[in-house]
């Protein structure tokens, strides 16, 4: 009988341990992310019925990119101000009111185009001597990698041992983007 209740102690001492731990993480990492302002993902319009490689305009705020300071906001919806420490204080309002959303588009760099291929999608704003990835979405099913380097993009679309690679380069000529399907 003696053993029984010191094995039943161990075992209560033990959850009691556990949970306390299990509460204290949670706490821990519960505080940190309640400081914490971050924007939803937005992803590109995909239509069905669109050529695939046929160039668009896409819109110019991705979750990937931030949109170029601008004097009128892109949007109706303010964002929190970036903070340097997080804090459990609720966002305080900009110090002056959001201007309408006005039709003219925001200062680029240059054009945002994107091409739908048999992996997914890809948008870059592609200047007059450089680009930049907007965003890249990878279709239902298919794996998607991404290198940057100083002259060029590649973005890579595999499923099944198919690959489709769209490069955007720009070495010693303006940016230009090539789609290869292997």
């Amino acid at each position: 009988m003696a053993r029984m209740r010191r094995g039943l102690v161990h075992a209560m001492a033990w959850s009691l341990a556990t949970g306390a731990a299990v509460t204290l993480s949670w706490w821990g990492v519960h505080t940190v992310m309640a400081g914490t302002a971050y924007d939803p993902p937005r992803a590109l319009p995909i239509t069905a019925d669109r050529p695939a490689a046929a160039p668009s305009v896409a819109p110019r705020v991705s979750s990937t990119r931030r949109p170029e300071a601008s004097p009128a906001p892109t949007s109706a919806t303010p964002s929190a101000p970036a903070s340097p420490t997080p804090s459990r204080k609720p966002p305080v309002a900009p110090s002056r009111p959001p201007a309408p959303e006005t039709s003219a588009p925001p200062a680029s760099s240059g054009e945002v185009k994107s091409y739908t291929v048999d992996g997914g999608r890809v948008a870059f704003d592609i200047g007059a001597s450089s680009a930049e990835l907007v965003s890249a979405t990878p279709a239902a099913g298919w794996q998607m990698q991404v290198w940057k380097q100083p002259t060029y993009i590649r973005v890579t679309f595999s499923r099944d041992g198919r690959e489709t690679d769209v490069f955007c380069t720009w070495h010693d000529h303006a940016p230009m983007v090539q789609i290869e399907e292997r």
